[in-house]
């Protein structure tokens, strides 16, 4: 399949590509009248790339029944109005389930996830992204790279045996090393998604991202649209007025490793009334002390 038959994929990676929460009911399981309520007010503002199974969803703390029925609802209660970008990861046979899965139900791509294999080869990085690309040709394909150690050579080699690999979710802390990165493998090759969210946006824009990931968006979405139009139009101070403006919510979340990353964001939700704090292992839920601050920062937007 040709990389002209990925146009439209390739246009949804150059936005605000959300990572919705995974709403969890007082008995643990997924609530999926919540779930389709957050997933609507996302779409009713402007969202139009949507991540199911991504970190922000808890993918590691879900099974895979849960992972499926994801998937589902938000299929479903998107319809036509947004692009689907399925997480898929784990062991081979089970990322290439979840990506068939995806396919059966006309979502358009799928996001792999990091290898959880504490031992990654470059050469085996590329073998397990091919064997899930190949998989599901007719699929836009998006590698999420936290690796360092990767090469930009090594994602050139892997797109020239799968063509449908058409973006990267980009995840290593190093502007510069993005950078390089990226001109290695071709920066017109491939969609670059900031894949660190609004605090590093910016600078990745700079060095030719043109999408970010966006786990803040569940709670604010017309921040993070602001952020975009700023980022599109080169108006770098507007940008890092809104850098400013979500920066002590990241800073919450990234702090610890990132202990409270989605924490955070189902904390903020919860002070709007908009789904429990409930988060699964490893993640816990804030401590009463700290929640005010979460609250605040939520009813300071103008949501």
């Amino acid at each position: 399949m040709s990389s002209v038959a990925f146009e439209t994929q390739r246009a949804a990676l150059a936005d605000v590509v959300a990572i919705p929460v995974t709403p969890f009911a007082e008995d643990g399981t997924v609530d999926a009248g919540t779930h389709r309520a957050l997933l609507r007010r996302l779409l009713d503002g402007g969202i139009t790339t949507l991540t199911p199974n991504g970190n922000t969803g808890e993918f590691y703390a879900l099974t895979p029944d849960e992972r499926r029925q994801v998937t589902e609802l938000t299929v479903e209660e998107a319809g036509q109005s947004a692009a689907i970008l399925v997480g898929v990861g784990h062991d081979v046979p089970t990322a290439v389930a979840s990506a068939r899965h995806a396919r059966s139900l006309d979502a358009q791509m799928v996001m792999v996830h990091q290898p959880v294999h504490p031992y990654v080869s470059q050469s085996g990085w590329v073998d397990y992204h091919r064997a899930i690309a190949e998989a599901v040709p007719e699929l836009g394909v998006v590698p999420y790279i936290r690796n360092a150690q990767l090469t930009g050579a090594r994602l050139a080699e892997l797109a020239d045996v799968c063509p449908n690999v058409i973006g990267v979710k980009y995840a290593v802390p190093d502007a510069a090393r993005f950078a390089a990165f990226a001109r290695d493998a071709g920066l017109d090759r491939f969609v670059w998604i900031a894949g660190l969210a609004e605090p590093y946006a910016p600078s990745y824009f700079s060095a030719g991202a043109t999408g970010f990931t966006s786990g803040l968006v569940n709670v604010a979405p017309a921040v993070s649209r602001n952020m975009l139009e700023a980022l599109r139009a080169g108006d770098y101070p507007a940008a890092m007025k809104v850098w400013e403006q979500i920066r002590r919510f990241e800073e919450l979340r990234a702090a610890n490793g990132s202990a409270n990353n989605v924490t955070v964001v189902k904390e903020a939700l919860a002070s709007l009334g908009l789904c429990r704090r409930d988060v699964r292992p490893p993640s816990r839920a804030l401590p009463e002390h700290e929640r005010a601050e979460v609250a605040a920062l939520a009813a300071g937007w103008s949501i």
